[in-house]
């Protein structure tokens, strides 16, 4: 068993979390799999901003996968393929962190979709 690195968001690596303006739609190969007004989102460093959907307002078929990361500012990482009402699958495309570390706590509850495999956009 390895010991992994906890780390605290710092100002050298800042992460934020706030909620999101707008109405936060996802859609894969054209086909709706989430649409929320109560998104949050997650900046950590020089990332990308990343949108964190409540789980309840997932419409699409998540199918659990066997995947898993750590990041040592937010925990073990659990990741879902996506299945949509067409029924293509799109393998690991969602994560979440099911019990992420305190820095990040509002993020429990919501998962993420990897842009290159699901279309987010964010409508003011």
């Amino acid at each position: 068993m390895t010991d992994r690195p906890v780390l605290e968001p710092s100002q050298a690596h800042p992460i934020t979390i706030e909620p999101t303006r707008g109405r936060v739609t996802v859609r894969a190969g054209g086909a709706l799999v989430a649409t929320t007004d109560a998104a949050l989102t997650l900046q950590e460093a020089n990332y990308p901003a990343v949108y964190y959907i409540p789980l309840a307002d997932v419409v699409a078929e998540l199918v659990p996968s066997d995947t898993g990361t750590y990041c040592p500012f937010k925990g073990d990482a659990g990741y879902y393929h996506l299945r949509t009402e067409g029924g293509r699958t799109v393998e690991d495309a969602v994560w979440t962190y099911r019990e992420p570390f305190a820095a990040v706590a509002p993020i429990a509850g919501h998962v993420a979709f990897y842009p290159d495999k699901a279309d987010v956009t964010v409508e003011a």
